[in-house]
């Protein structure tokens, strides 16, 4: 596969994830292969990429521990201001591309809403600055935890962090300020959902109790 900035580097965000996605083997992949395709420069692009998956209804077995753990390292990388490390486990795992490609060509459709509404150096008091800057980041670490919290099974649970990643990245590569208070606030809704989420799980369980005990 071609560097994504290498021959498209006037290309847009879409643009880019387009041609990855199109370059992508036809039996599988490993996630160090995306890195290397995308490099240390193009890790927002990279998470955007890799937060696709989780924006469809389908899930796609064995990719969410990865990638959840993947866009971890890149916020964490990010905020250490430290080149990106995956742990080898990680970076040559096999991932299904058979499978994946279908996946990242639906989640496209979210980048494409998000590049007609995004507007470049908008509200950039908002991301402007060292401070801010790595509040953004601190707060697509905890999207990122959210993401890779045990709820795969609950609707919505993986689609709300990872709509805030998307909308973070987004944010940081534009330098738009309205992407990154948008991905604010689907990270408060994702922390509003999974508190309900758990308060409703401990309510039911309470019950459970209450009636075998009783």
């Amino acid at each position: 596969m071609k560097g994504a900035h290498g021959a498209h580097g006037d290309a847009t965000l879409g643009e880019q994830l387009e041609h990855v996605i199109h370059e992508l083997p036809e039996d599988r992949i490993t996630l160090g292969a995306l890195l290397d395709v995308f490099g240390d420069e193009g890790l927002l692009l990279l998470t955007m990429l890799l937060t696709l998956v989780f924006l469809i209804p389908v899930s796609i077995p064995g990719v969410s521990t990865v990638f959840g753990a993947a866009i971890l390292l890149v916020g964490i990388s990010r905020l250490l201001g430290r080149p990106l490390w995956l742990p080898a486990r990680i970076r040559h795992r096999d991932l299904p591309a058979a499978k994946l490609r279908p996946g990242l060509q639906q989640g496209m459709t979210w980048v494409r809403r998000l590049e007609r509404i995004s507007r470049p150096r908008r509200l950039k008091s908002i991301i402007d600055g060292r401070a801010r800057l790595q509040l953004t980041n601190l707060a697509f670490i905890v999207a990122a935890v959210l993401l890779m919290a045990p709820f795969g099974f609950v609707p919505f649970s993986n689609t709300l962090p990872a709509l805030a990643l998307l909308l973070y990245s987004v944010g940081m590569v534009q330098r738009d300020g309205g992407a990154v208070l948008l991905g604010h606030l689907a990270n408060v809704a994702t922390m509003i959902y999974f508190g309900i989420l758990i308060g409703g799980g401990g309510m039911a369980i309470r019950e459970l109790w209450q009636r075998f005990a009783g």
